[in-house]
């Protein structure tokens, strides 16, 4: 059982700075799972897709691969299906590049979204220990400065440890939203790269079935 009133303890004692803290770590948390789960999901759609596209791709079956990704509604799906969609209807690879890149700018931003908002929130947590800190000492010195001289040293260093709860209640909170900041920008990271080299893999497929046509009917 101490286990678990030690914790309350310290709470209760870091005075009211503790409650936003606590509001402002919820909230980072719940952002951060729901981007956790969420750029998972993309991750995972992207992955199953490209395992069926890519051969097709490179066997030159644009007419399937172009159906596959309409089918689907992943991200990878949504910018493939851009370039595809011109492939049949015009053969320079600009135009086609430049679909996917329009496309990539749509969906950048939703994979970013409410990230930054984690980092901004550790921050918040920070400062906000830090400012219940300097109010419990002030707050302390005001009352060391009526009390008893005798008194005093016992008062002050009791009232400063509580006004450390809350700098420190402040750091427990920030650190692993930091982290957290940090996993899921890697995680979006990613997922950007494994687009763009999709764009550059489908790109080329296109190209080279294109060149190889236009060289068996120059043949003919």
């Amino acid at each position: 059982m101490e286990i678990i009133y030690a914790p309350v303890a310290f709470f209760q004692k870091g005075g009211l700075f503790m409650y936003p803290i606590l509001l402002v770590f919820t909230v980072g948390a719940a952002i951060a799972i729901e981007r956790w789960l969420q750029l998972g999901n993309i991750r995972k759609k992207n992955t199953t897709l490209w395992e069926k596209v890519q051969p097709l791709l490179l066997a030159g079956n644009f007419d399937r691969a172009r159906k596959t990704v309409n089918a689907d509604d992943s991200a990878l799906a949504r910018m493939l299906s851009m370039g595809l969609a011109r492939q049949g209807a015009v053969r320079r690879r600009e135009d086609i590049e430049i679909a996917m890149e329009e496309c990539m700018m749509e969906i950048i931003p939703q994979l970013e979204k409410r990230t930054p908002y984690i980092a901004l929130l550790s921050n918040i947590a920070t400062l906000l220990g830090l400012l219940g800190t300097i109010m419990g000492l002030i707050t302390a010195f005001t009352a060391v400065a009526s009390a008893n001289p005798a008194e005093k040293a016992n008062l002050l260093s009791a009232s400063i440890s509580v006004a450390m709860n809350t700098t420190a209640f402040g750091l427990m909170a920030a650190i692993p939203m930091l982290l957290l900041h940090a996993k899921l920008t890697s995680t979006t990271g990613h997922i950007v790269d494994s687009l763009e080299t999709a764009s550059i893999k489908t790109l080329n497929a296109i190209s080279n079935f294109s060149s190889h046509k236009v060289q068996t009917d120059s043949k003919v």
